[in-house]
């Protein structure tokens, strides 16, 4: 199932897409949020949709997708994940994940602006696979454990400063990360059962050019683990997100130009 937000921003209408038709969830609830996760929502619009009680949208084709879940309590981000992303920014691969925050409002649709800030000369694009938390999760007691607490998938662009995250930042990567809309996320919230995470498939263009095409497969650390290390430290409660990281082909590699 996929779950999404259209309409201008801040008057978003919770929506799910279903074999190429959109349909209004408004009448089940208000937003796609951590709320709507932690009461059981998916299960409740999942039931919705197979009993043929939800209204379809129409012209959602020409209406502004959202991010698909509506302003995220945390955005916890892992760094250098993917071995030759980390060997393209003269790193070797971590022996534990690398764990840096974005602000929450960092987050964006899919297509909406992103502004370059100003001084910015090294502003760089990372796409990646988000996970949604649908369940409080803390100290889990296995890997095993892990996507009972998940409620799906989003693609997710960490927009990224190099110069504020590397030179200026004294080692504070989030300096560099926190700018407004520096987190695009979306269109769809893809629940678990729809895809195989291990093996999605992550690409990105600038202007119509091919810039990164890599899968999940070349994870360091996988989904499962990344969520039972991070509920070791702190709480992963229902609409945070979680960025898994990104693979090669960012510019700061010096095959590319910034933006």
């Amino acid at each position: 199932m996929k779950l999404a937000r259209l309409g201008p921003a801040g008057q978003e209408r919770p929506v799910v897409v279903h074999d190429g038709k959109t349909y209004d969830l408004s009448g089940l609830t208000a937003d796609i949020d951590g709320a709507f996760l932690a009461s059981g929502g998916i299960a409740t619009a999942r039931a919705a949709l197979e009993a043929g009680g939800l209204p379809e949208v129409a012209g959602a084709a020409s209406l502004r997708a959202g991010s698909p879940i509506a302003r995220p309590g945390a955005l916890l981000c892992i760094g250098m994940n993917y071995a030759e992303h980390a060997a393209e920014s003269g790193s070797a691969p971590p022996e534990v994940p690398i764990l840096f925050l974005k602000t929450p409002n960092t987050v964006g649709g899919p297509a909406d602006p992103v502004t370059i800030p100003p001084g910015s000369e090294r502003t760089d694009w990372e796409v990646e696979l988000g996970v949604v938390i649908g369940r409080r999760a803390l100290y889990l007691e296995s890997t095993s454990d892990s996507l009972a607490h998940v409620a799906g998938f989003v693609v997710a662009n960490d927009v990224s400063e190099r110069q504020f995250q590397l030179a200026d930042s004294g080692g504070q990567w989030s300096k560099g990360k926190c700018s407004p809309g520096f987190s695009p996320l979306g269109p769809w919230l893809v629940t678990p059962d729809e895809v195989d995470h291990t093996r999605l498939r992550l690409r990105s263009w600038v202007n119509g050019e091919p810039r990164q095409d890599s899968t999940t497969a070349d994870m360091i650390f996988g989904v499962e683990y990344l969520v039972w290390h991070l509920s070791q430290y702190l709480a992963l409660e229902p609409g945070d997100v979680i960025l898994t990281g990104t693979p090669q082909g960012v510019a700061l590699s010096g095959k590319y130009p910034y933006l």
